[in-house]
């Protein structure tokens, strides 16, 4: 009987959950090579984070297609869909979806942009950048469950273009040619107090996860800038969360957590200085499906 026990404790064990993240990995720029917070530096700690907080699927803003590759290349079991926003090929910073491939089957796949004409390559509103949305339809093999996953990264000045890629997002949804439940995570450049947010939140066809998590875990607003030790605030006095997933009512979510791990390297002073994987906290959430 002990060891029956022992075999339980120590296997991993789904119970029809899993677990569902949003990462804004930072593009790769020479700046943060300067200031040491290189990709190559930060790769490894964000994929450590991610096998080790076990991130069954997640989606991922800024990542440029050689960084997505690495980091695929680093998380054996994996794959990510996605195209850049630029060409819609490899070009630009991509809004990738990550999935366990023991865990899930992907179905269908597809991307559009951010703008008045979200089936070809253009810019949106007053957006400063092209912006798209990579969206997933996905099997969860061991229940047979089906959902769809959006990932997006939503225009960080224009305010026009933030509401209507918001509106955008909602009649996407809808036009989908089979109703599922619907997953959307993606770095939204706003907080909880923004339009943006509101007019998704309040629609009736999703819900933020934090709104409605049985366990919260958060001790830092999701941006933190490179700085380990800061954090940012609402005009309210909360902590700002600019990084959201966004869930249908069919979905428990169980758990709710901004991920502040941080990592250590040595100067060539020999001085150790904390460093953070990404100028975002990941953000995750455990559903019941």
């Amino acid at each position: 009987m002990l060891f029956a026990l022992l075999l339980v404790s120590c296997g991993k064990t789904n119970n029809g959950t899993m677990n569902v993240a949003t990462y804004n990995i930072r593009i790769i720029n020479k700046q943060d090579s300067i200031d040491g917070n290189g990709w190559t530096l930060r790769l490894p700690h964000i994929a450590k984070l991610v096998k080790f907080h076990e991130f069954d699927i997640f989606g991922t803003q800024e990542g440029l297609k050689p960084a997505l590759d690495d980091l695929k290349s680093i998380l054996p079991g994996y794959d990510y869909i996605g195209v850049g926003a630029d060409n819609g090929a490899d070009a630009g910073g991509h809004n990738a979806i990550f999935y366990d491939t023991d865990k899930f089957d992907l179905l269908d796949d597809g991307t559009f942009w951010l703008s008045e004409t979200p089936d070809t390559v253009s810019f949106g509103w007053d957006a400063a950048y092209r912006r798209v949305c990579t969206w997933g339809i996905f099997r969860h093999r061991d229940s047979n469950f089906r959902f769809i996953y959006f990932n997006l990264h939503l225009d960080h000045i224009g305010s026009i273009a933030q509401a209507e890629s918001s509106k955008l997002i909602l009649s996407k949804i809808k036009e989908m040619p089979e109703s599922l439940p619907v997953v959307l995570s993606g770095d939204f450049n706003v907080d909880q107090n923004s339009e943006s947010y509101q007019l998704i939140n309040e629609s009736g066809v999703l819900c933020d996860a934090y709104n409605t998590a049985l366990l919260r875990y958060i001790n830092s607003s999701t941006f933190n800038n490179f700085d380990p030790n800061g954090s940012f605030m609402t005009s309210t006095g909360d902590f700002q969360r600019i990084d959201h997933i966004f869930l249908s009512p069919d979905f428990k979510i169980q758990r709710y957590g901004v991920l502040t791990d941080t990592y250590r390297n040595q100067l060539p002073d020999s001085t150790i200085t904390v460093r953070v994987p990404s100028d975002h906290y990941p953000v995750v959430v455990t559903v019941k499906i």
